[in-house]
């Protein structure tokens, strides 16, 4: 399969990163940030204060939970054989629209500075529902870095409903845009909802947990997900997508077959990494948010960032897990003997109410540049800021020169190595911003 030549185009990145910090894609050394103790701007988050001390770093300690092989199995067994992304995109049935295409309100929704290049809205048929927001995004660039997937360019965006307003039977579900980008001027896209095995593959039921946070990495997609002080990390993989067999509002197994409230595609969860520590929350480990995809460490790794209001004092944290580099466990992060998960570095920020997250390690620099995107106390736009332990930088724009330059619902980060670029979305848009740009803003 397509992931298990991961490690000889690992080699063909290393060269394509050198070649990107050649042509000025890679963040310049020169570039100015504005130091924590300069900082006379309203907002301005300072410097990223690293965190040693071991009560900071075993907090965000994951434990391991693998769904039996023989669950999947069973499941696979009776709902048919699974499965995969190459399947789910040839029978996609929505049409995203292109830039101009789409409605003044949803353009209005996009970054000021630095201006996306590519941009998107979805069908008509999903616009209208407005109970459902995406929430995070990742991509094929994510998962390989030669950026394809099979024959495929692709990105996926998770999106989460309400729990309190739409249909009963969909309130709290997550599902998952798979658009094929192949065509960037007619993309095309199918959902999938996320699903949890029960009763030892006999059954599923919905996901009900909100997203925050999403990375494609091998042929897993590690999912942010749950309600209040019962975060987790999903994991899915790619390869075990199963068809269901009857069009039903039921979730799950029913007399006739196998339903999922009219999507045609389920993804069923093949494991999970819940805290070591309990639930997270005001006293216990930090409750993960926004998720992207670090290259740039050896081996590569999974950066998360907290999830805190914007009216709180809390401070929050970022922090990365390290995946493992075993062939058995393809996609999945690295843990000891008894399936722990560590965080290999921990920071504190202090920006609030983090939306997007993404690391990105310039091959022989000292330090990660880290950027976040920022979501207001208020209905506005959010701000994205780059911090290192030195300082912080962001864009300005108006004429009252404001740092609120970014979209107005912040979104997660992912960067397409390939191409250059860094993805996210509003909850109207989808978008594109070169990291060249994306830099030059902050200069």
């Amino acid at each position: 399969m397509k992931h298990r030549g991961r490690h000889r185009r690992r080699r063909r990145g290393m060269a394509l990163r050198a070649v990107l910090t050649g042509t000025g894609l890679a963040l310049t050394a020169a570039a100015t940030l504005i130091s924590a103790s300069q900082a006379t701007v309203t907002g301005n988050p300072g410097s990223l204060k690293p965190l040693t001390a071991q009560a900071d770093t075993a907090s965000p300690r994951l434990q391991e939970h693998l769904v039996p092989a023989r669950t999947l199995d069973r499941l696979a067994g009776s709902m048919g054989r699974p499965v995969g992304v190459d399947t789910v995109l040839r029978g996609a049935d929505r049409t995203m629209r292109v830039g101009a295409a789409c409605d003044a309100e949803e353009r209005a929704t996009l970054p000021l500075t630095p201006a996306a290049t590519r941009s998107y809205c979805w069908d008509r048929a999903d616009t209208g529902d407005t109970a459902w927001r995406p929430a995070s995004v990742t991509t094929s660039g994510d998962a390989d870095e030669d950026g394809v997937w099979g024959t495929h360019r692709v990105v996926l965006t998770g999106w989460s409903h309400s729990t309190t307003r739409g249909p009963g039977a969909e309130r709290g579900l997550a599902r998952v845009a798979f658009v094929d980008f192949d065509d960037p001027a007619r993309p095309v896209y199918r959902w999938v909802l996320l699903v949890v095995p029960e009763n030892g593959g006999r059954d599923y039921r919905g996901l009900d947990s909100r997203i925050s946070g999403m990375v494609w990495y091998d042929n897993k997609l590690l999912v942010s997900a749950g309600r209040t002080g019962a975060e987790a990390l999903y994991v899915y993989d790619l390869d075990r997508i199963q068809r269901t067999t009857v069009d039903e509002p039921a979730i799950g197994r029913v007399p006739h077959g196998w339903s999922a409230g009219g999507y045609r595609y389920v993804m069923p969860a093949i494991g999970s990494y819940r805290f070591h520590d309990g639930r997270c929350g005001a006293s216990g480990p930090p409750c993960p948010g926004p998720l992207s995809l670090d290259r740039g460490t050896s081996p590569d790794s999974l950066v998360a960032g907290e999830r805190t209001s914007a009216s709180g004092e809390r401070r929050t944290r970022l922090w990365r897990y390290a995946f493992s580099n075993a062939p058995a466990r393809s996609g999945l992060l690295a843990t000891d003997a008894t399936g722990r998960a560590d965080a290999v570095e921990v920071f504190r920020t202090r920006a609030r109410a983090v939306r997007g997250v993404l690391s990105y390690h310039r091959p022989g620099a000292d330090v990660s540049s880290w950027y976040i995107g920022t979501q207001p106390k208020t209905d506005g736009r959010g701000g994205l800021w780059r911090q290192d332990t030195r300082g912080a930088a962001a864009a300005q724009c108006g004429s009252d020169s404001s740092h609120h330059c970014w979209t107005d619902s912040a979104g997660s980060l992912s960067y397409w190595q390939e191409t250059g670029e860094v993805w996210s979305l509003s909850d109207r848009m989808l978008f594109a911003v070169p990291l060249a740009r994306l830099e030059k803003s902050l200069d």
